[in-house]
């Protein structure tokens, strides 16, 4: 295999632009090479099999989703309430509906984990990261709650983005921040 670490990386950024585009189904190594601009032949020189370029989306994917630490900082700077977690949830709409392809491909893995043992594995290892990960900032942080219902504001905020990423027009626009702030005050006691 070939080692060169930006090609490898825009190999794997072009695979998840076409899972969002296409679909699993046409995630090729013909179209990968197409939308990252490589000569045919390029990504298979990288990946041994669909499957392991499914699976190094399937790593690389919350790189692209992780938000700037920078921000983040930025966003702390409010002493810690529930309208501070509001307006973080408000963030992380806005951030995931700028970030469509991500969340887009993101979904089309899951469906693939279904029938794919190791990506299944990748994923679930990814999730699982970043979901104790976010439970343990919001906890360090001071922000209201206890992990129980940092999963439930999870929970409620993954089936939110779904609805606005996948189907938008079942969820008027100009009323999310207020659905935000329903989903928030529901999830977590006050601070």
């Amino acid at each position: 295999m070939v080692r060169n670490p930006e090609r490898r990386t825009a190999l794997v950024d072009a695979a998840i632009e076409v899972l969002a585009r296409e679909g699993a189904r046409g995630l090729t190594f013909r179209a990968v090479d197409a939308e990252a601009g490589c000569p045919v032949g390029t990504a298979s020189n990288y990946f041994t099999g669909r499957d392991d370029l499914l699976t190094q989306a399937g790593g690389h994917i919350y790189v692209r989703m992780t938000p700037d630490p920078t921000r983040v900082a930025e966003a702390m700077r409010p002493a810690p309430s529930r309208e501070l977690v509001t307006e973080l949830m408000r963030w992380l709409v806005q951030r995931q509906t700028d970030e469509r392809t991500s969340y887009l491909a993101m979904l089309e893995l899951r469906l693939e984990a279904t029938r794919r043992p190791a990506l299944r594995a990748e994923l679930t290892a990814a999730v699982r990261a970043t979901l104790d990960a976010n439970i343990r900032f919001h906890l360090d942080a001071g922000l209201p709650g206890e992990a129980d219902d940092v999963l439930v504001l999870y929970l409620a905020m993954t089936g939110l983005l779904l609805e606005v990423l996948t189907l938008p027009g079942i969820l008027p626009e100009d009323e999310l921040g207020a659905l935000v702030e329903k989903v928030v005050t529901r999830s977590l006691p006050p601070a």
